[in-house]
Parts: structure tokens; C-alpha cells; sequence
């Protein structure tokens, strides 16, 4: 895999934590695991892809891993914001009620 291709998988992985995190209180528990959670697998990413542990991967794939819980962050903002559904912290459930609430 390309570093390319790694860092799109880390900013899909991170969303849905992000997403989790900010529907908890901070410094709690779960914000620590929401944050946290997903770094194994990005070292594992890391290490299965190939890629190494050249100086140019860390910038690219820590601005993924941000990017990817910054839009999962302002995705929660928007449900709660903008739609009509009660809101979870679980990216999955909620986008099934918004699918429900536009069938009806």
C-alpha cells in the first residue's frame, strides 16, 4: 500500500472516533478511548503495509489521524445541529435513524 492509500484508511478509521468523542465529556474515560482506540491499528497499518518508519510518514499520517477525528468531531456537531433524530455517540446508529426519518 502507498502512504497515500494508508493515510485515507487512518482518516476513515479516525471519523467515527472522532465522532464518538465528541458526544462524551472531555478528559473522561471514553474521550481517552476514543482517542487511543484506534492507534494500534494504525501501527499495524503501519507495519503490514510496508511502509517503514520514514521521517515522512509520521507528519502525513498524524494530519490523517487529526483530520480524520477533527471531521468525526464536526460531523457530531452537525447531526446534533442540524437533524431531527435524537443523537448517540455511535456514527453507524445515527446515520440509520437519519436514513429511517427520511423514509418516513
Amino acid at each position: 500500500m502507498t502512504l497515500v492509500n494508508v493515510a485515507g484508511v487512518v482518516f476513515l478509521l479516525n471519523v467515527p472516533f472522532g465522532y464518538w468523542r465528541a458526544n462524551v465529556d472531555t478528559f473522561s474515560r471514553q474521550w481517552f478511548l476514543s482517542i487511543h482506540l484506534p492507534v494500534p491499528v494504525v501501527i499495524a497499518l503501519r507495519i503490514f503495509s510496508g511502509l517503514g518508519w520514514e521521517f515522512i510518514t509520521f507528519p502525513v499520517l498524524i494530519g490523517a489521524f487529526f483530520a480524520g477525528q477533527l471531521v468525526g468531531g464536526w460531523l457530531h456537531i452537525w447531526t446534533t445541529k442540524y437533524e431531527k433524530v435524537e443523537v448517540s455517540s455511535c456514527v453507524f446508529a445515527d446515520l440509520k435513524k437519519m436514513i429511517n426519518e427520511f423514509k418516513t
